[in-house]
């Protein structure tokens, strides 16, 4: 009898403690479930924020990209605005040099065509005055010379003087008589040019060779001809080679 009160007593204690065992287990259970769909939850929402922050990032780029390409064009065009900008400037600062220079130009043209107009000569006449200027420079830039020559040989001239009859009167030619030298013969010192008889060339009549406006040497006519003279070249005269071409005028012109 004690050995089945036992029994059962053993049977119910095993009953009740698998009851609370299963009671503990099902506590633990549903609490791993509870914590599974927590963490299941979290994780989808967690996706989700992932998904759409990947979204937003994709967005975020493509607006990135083009921007950049926006500020790409937008800085080219804005360099090659720059860039028409400096050359406008370029060609309007030149157009303002060539105006300013054309007006001046012009005011000058203007100046000297009045100057002309007050002479009261008509052009042609003025073109002979400016000829007949620059020879008479030359001429004074030959008796400047001329002068220092003479005082340089005043002793040496005094005594060729002094042998003479009578004072020395140099040999006048017209202004006409001038023109150029065609033959230099630098052995014998003479030279030919191209006018003569006809045109009033004389003897003893002394040339002033001139090149570019200065003075080579002076001549002295010593055959004539009709159309052509020949003359011998000074030495005390002579300051440089002469060369065909070189322009030959009066040094004593008829006044």
């Amino acid at each position: 009898m004690l050995m089945r009160i036992c029994l059962i007593i053993a049977i119910l204690a095993a009953l009740a403690i698998g009851v609370l065992n299963f009671v503990m287990v099902k506590e633990k259970v549903t609490t791993l479930v509870t914590q599974r769909d927590d963490w299941h939850k979290k994780y989808d929402d967690t996706y989700a924020e992932l998904t759409s922050t990947k979204q937003e990032l994709d967005t975020t780029a493509k607006k990135l990209k083009t921007t950049e390409e926006t500020l790409a064009s937008t800085t080219a065009e804005r360099d090659a605005a720059v860039n028409e900008a400096q050359a406008q400037s370029k060609r309007a600062a030149d157009l303002q040099e060539k105006l300013t220079k054309t007006t001046e130009e012009r005011d000058a043209a203007q100046a000297y065509l009045q100057r002309y107009k007050l002479t009261g000569f008509e052009p042609e006449q003025i073109a002979g005055l400016g000829k007949r200027i620059t020879d008479l420079q030359l001429a004074m830039e030959v008796s400047a010379e001329e002068k220092r020559i003479l005082q340089r040989n005043l002793a040496k001239t005094t005594a060729e003087l002094q042998r003479l009859q009578g004072p020395y009167q140099p040999v006048t030619l017209p202004a006409s008589a001038s023109g150029k030298i065609v033959v230099v013969d630098p052995k014998w010192e003479f030279v030919v040019l191209n006018f003569g008889e006809d045109q009033g060339a004389k003897r003893d009549g002394e040339l002033l060779v001139s090149r570019n406006g200065k003075l080579v040497a002076k001549v002295i006519i010593r055959g004539i001809e009709k159309d052509r003279c020949i003359a011998n070249v000074m030495p005390e005269w002579n300051f440089g080679e002469i060369a065909e071409g070189d322009m030959a005028i009066p040094a004593h012109p008829e006044s």
